[in-house]
């Protein structure tokens, strides 16, 4: 069993950045491919970003590719999302997401293959 919290989301002008932060309950966590994904108002969750358990594969939307990068420190039990040039688009609410794949590399980019979520963390970006 593995329980996300995030944190780090607020308020921004774009532009602007802000460092997401998901830690982790559990020991095995280093263990864990880990998502972002996010949900606008009314629109589905979609992906965002994603890391393997050792944090050499990540994948990345193309709507924040060279905007995001997602990391982990696996000694902390802590997954990041930093988000630099911040538009008004990238506003919704914030999850990070853990699974357990059983290949190689383990990592995804589909919400179904994800087994814990967190409860969600609210960024707005101001025009």
């Amino acid at each position: 069993q593995v329980q996300l919290v995030e944190s780090g989301g607020g308020l921004v002008q774009a532009g602007g950045s802000l460092r997401l932060s998901c830690a982790a309950s559990g020991r095995t966590f280093s263990s864990y491919g880990m998502g972002w994904f996010r949900q606008a108002p009314g629109k589905e969750r979609i992906f965002v970003a994603a890391i393997s358990w050792s944090g050499g594969s990540t994948y990345y939307a193309d709507s924040v590719k060279g905007r995001f990068t997602i990391s982990r420190d696996n000694a902390k039990n802590t997954v990041y999302l930093q988000m630099n040039s911040l538009k008004p688009e990238d506003t919704a609410v914030y999850y990070c997401a853990a699974a357990f794949f059983n290949r190689v590399p383990s990592i995804s980019r589909r919400a179904i293959e994800y087994d814990y979520w967190g409860q969600g963390t609210q960024v707005t970006v101001s025009s």
